[in-house]
Parts: C-alpha cells; structure tokens; sequence
C-alpha cells in the first residue's frame, strides 16, 4: 500500500503531530477540522458560522489532495450540543445537496468549539 500525506499552507494550521489528509489506496482521509479561519487564525461565535467555516476548511483540504465534496463518502459531525442538530443539518445541506454520503452524528465535549468534522473521500476521476 502507498499512502501521500497532505500538509497545507492553506488550511487551518495543524493543532498537533498530525497531517490534513492521507491519501491511500484511492481514498483521501481527512483529519478533524474545526471552525478557525486559516487566512486570520479567528473562530466564528456562533454556531451555524463555526459548521460552515469547517465544512469550508474540509473542502479546501479535499481540494488539496485531488478530490471535493462530491467525491465524499463518510462523514463524521461532532456537535458540543446535540440540540443544535437541526441547525447543522441546515448549513450541511448547503454544502451537500444530492447523493448524500453516509453520516455519523455525535455530541461530544470539544474543547472550546462548537463543530468539528471530518471525512472520508475517494480520489477525483482525473
């Protein structure tokens, strides 16, 4: 097995030893991303904001490694407070509209932030 690991000077800066993505055997995996802004290092307050910057963070890290959105198989949300499932789904259906991949859903304490993601993707057709 050959496996790529993907570093980028455009997504978020890493929080630990640990790359953006893994390439291996077709399938791009990508790492834990919250909601920090890469380009000014801040994080929205509120919610809706933070699942939308993540989501963004995931695809530019997709992007990076040769695939997108469209080529997402799993997901996996971590919500601070399940209560605000509803809410995610909102801002998640802007950025997945068809052919939906599978999704994990759980609450969890995250460490001062409110969202996390992160996924499992195969390589773009090229």
């Amino acid at each position: 097995m050959q496996k790529q690991h993907i570093v980028l000077e455009e997504a978020p800066k890493r929080a630990g030893p640990y790359s953006h993505a893994v390439i291996a055997n077709g399938f791009v995996f990508v790492a834990g991303q919250g909601p920090v802004d890469p380009t000014t290092g801040e994080m929205p307050v509120d919610f809706g904001a933070q699942v939308r910057q993540a989501l963004r963070n995931m695809e530019t890290i997709l992007k990076g490694a040769g695939s997108g959105l469209t080529e997402v198989v799993k997901v996996n949300a971590y919500l601070a407070d399940l209560s605000d499932f509803e809410r995610f789904n909102v801002v998640y259906s802007d950025f997945f509209k068809e052919d939906f991949p599978v999704r994990t859903t759980v609450g969890c304490t995250l460490n001062g932030i409110l969202f996390e993601v992160d996924c499992v993707a195969v390589l773009a057709s090229r």
